[in-house]
């Protein structure tokens, strides 16, 4: 199956910019993953679509501020570093711009000294181990000196860096939102608890492996870059009760697709567990726990379109997107919301 099977051609005016004011008032697309038929609505109509006896499952990982922006000590030359992935208190894998000023042994300085990293190591792709030392609460610094890491397509600032949290997010470790999520507010949640729905939060610290563009041609030669993910026993219960008892699983975004899907067995039952995450999903997989999804829409050509037609078809999904498209929908992050049921 190659790459350019999953293209499609989207207009740049249509890559949502800034978030809407109201979160759930995004526009919402349910399409028939059996039939490929598409209905049209606002995406507090969710509830329409779930039903009692239902899990839905959320991914409550939070976006820490990992952009950070400083300048290399004894020349001052200026160097962007993000956070990726913690390896030990304070040594951290980074993806560092520009790579070149950055050789090992190399001294970073943020916030006039109250941050300095130093270069340990040099990874794989280039990326690079940096070791911290700071006085203080690493978080605290982070929350002071760092930015939000917005995907490269959205260009203006973000003026409250919490409308690129979800309203449920509690665990640091994201360099991404989980951004299906962030479409819902805490009157919508309570709304769909009281109709009988159980909500059941797992945790995948969304890494940039999952932007990160295939640039292969046969998509099986792709490598996911691994993510943290963590499934404790109330949810393991929650979403094994719902399978149990005739109810379906409902993941918001693709993170938390992932995240139960790499922890179930064949029969699609789970245990509470935690590890790291290569799955990557892509037509021909067949799906052990999850039944519908509500997601964005995705960049052309990228693993999570190939997710989603997994779980839909490839041609009801670029059916659906070419819909969207004619139809002005907003895409990626701050975008509309589809629902495959």
């Amino acid at each position: 199956m190659k790459t350019q099977d999953f293209y499609y051609d989207l207009p740049e005016e249509l890559i949502a910019q800034d978030p809407l004011e109201d979160r759930s008032s995004s526009r919402l697309l349910v399409l028939d993953k059996k039939s490929g038929a598409v209905s049209h609505h606002v995406f507090k109509e969710i509830i329409d679509y779930l039903h009692e006896g239902d899990c839905l499952v959320i991914n409550d990982t939070k976006v820490i501020p990992a952009r950070l922006i400083g300048s290399k000590v004894g020349t001052n030359a200026k160097i962007e570093i993000l956070l990726l992935k913690r390896k030990s208190d304070n040594t951290w894998e980074t993806l560092v711009k520009p790579g070149k000023k950055a050789k090992v042994g190399a001294k970073i300085s943020f916030g006039d000294g109250l941050l300095i990293g130093e270069v340990v190591d040099i990874v794989e792709e280039g990326n690079r181990l940096i070791r911290f030392t700071y006085d203080g609460i690493f978080e605290e610094i982070l929350d002071q000196l760092g930015q939000m890491p917005l995907p490269p397509y959205i260009t203006h600032q973000l003026e409250d860096k919490n409308r690129y949290q979800t309203v449920y997010a509690k665990h640091n470790g994201s360099a991404a939102a989980p951004t299906a999520g962030l479409h819902f507010t805490p009157e919508l949640l309570e709304a769909i608890k009281k109709k009988g729905v159980d909500i059941a939060s797992v945790t995948l610290h969304v890494g940039l492996g999952t932007f990160r563009p295939v640039k292969v041609d046969e998509i099986t030669e792709h490598h996911m870059h691994s993510e943290f993910f963590q499934i404790t026993e109330e949810a393991a219960q929650k979403i094994n009760h719902a399978k149990e008892n005739g109810g379906r699983v409902i993941c918001v975004g693709t993170t938390s697709c992932r995240t139960i899907e790499s922890a179930a067995d064949e029969d699609g039952h789970l245990k509470a567990c935690s590890g790291w995450t290569e799955i990557f999903i892509y037509p021909g997989y067949k799906f052990k726990v999850l039944d519908c999804l509500i997601t964005n829409f995705h960049l052309p050509e990228s693993t999570l379109v190939m997710l989603v037609s997994a779980l839909a078809g490839r041609e009801h999904v670029l059916a659906a997107y070419e819909e969207a498209v004619k139809e002005r929908y907003r895409f990626f992050s701050f975008g509309d919301a589809m629902f495959i049921q």
